[in-house]
């Protein structure tokens, strides 16, 4: 059964300064939970548990008992993020990355992404197309927002997420082409072959910012064919990356 200052701590993790004190971060819901479970560059602190949810995975919480505390649904509901509870709420440790002094393949770059559900979604879709790193404004939505968490599920420990100066960053790999996404840019009509890139994707409203649009190596966009305004970023960056090849 939940206690007072279990659930105080679980609230105060919607917080930023309070998952970075700690280094974590919370997951919900049973497909994203036991996907994490099965990472093995995070590690579980805490899961709050429904009696059907444990039995479903008792195989998979063996050795893990001491770190389970069993609840109902008006426990969970308490802890919630969610307007509907749903099984379980674990948490887990930021994941650890093998990070790279010089980035390899095609990278991402986010400028202002603000949107929690949009960097979520951006990021499975990275997870999708092998992208390995993204790079992220510091304006940028913090990627361990319970809602981002949601949204990208368990891309979250196979993609590395780095928060930092975007003009900075571009001009220490200033070796490194950047491809920037503009409605000026020239249309992608085939695929566009790449071996080590950045691409950058500007904020839902605003675009990018003008100072990092101008170190573009090339700008690009998705050719339109109706009558739509803009695209939803994170709809436009899957479609963008459906058309790069990366190749050795």
């Amino acid at each position: 059964m939940l206690v007072k200052s279990q659930v105080k701590y679980i609230q105060s993790l919607g917080h930023k300064k309070f998952r970075d004190g700690d280094g974590v971060f919370i997951a919900e819901g049973p497909k994203i939970v036991s996907e994490l479970l099965q990472a093995d560059n995070v590690t579980l602190i805490q899961c709050f548990a429904t009696a059907d949810w444990l039995l479903s995975n008792h195989a998979m919480m063996k050795g893990r008992e001491q770190l389970v505390v069993k609840t109902d649904e008006k426990d969970l509901e308490r802890i919630s993020v969610h307007s509907t509870p749903n099984q379980v709420l674990a948490i887990f440790t930021k994941p650890a990355f093998k990070t790279y002094l010089k980035p390899e393949g095609l990278t991402l770059l986010l400028d202002t992404i603000q949107d929690p559900g949009n960097l979520g979604t951006i990021l499975r879709t990275a997870d999708w197309f092998g992208i390995k790193r993204m790079v992220c404004s510091e304006e940028t939505v913090d990627v361990f927002n319970p809602k981002v968490i949601q949204s990208a599920m368990g891309s979250i420990v196979r993609v590395e997420m780095i928060y930092t100066d975007l003009g900075e960053y571009i001009k220490t790999n200033a070796e490194i082409p950047l491809y920037a996404t503009s409605l000026e840019g020239e249309d992608l009509t085939g695929k566009l072959q790449i071996s080590n890139a950045f691409l950058l994707i500007g904020n839902e409203s605003k675009g990018i910012h003008p100072a990092l649009e101008s170190l573009a190596a090339k700008k690009i966009r998705i050719p339109r064919k109706g009558g739509a305004e803009s695209l939803n970023v994170a709809v436009a960056t899957g479609i963008v990356l459906s058309q790069i090849e990366i190749i050795s």
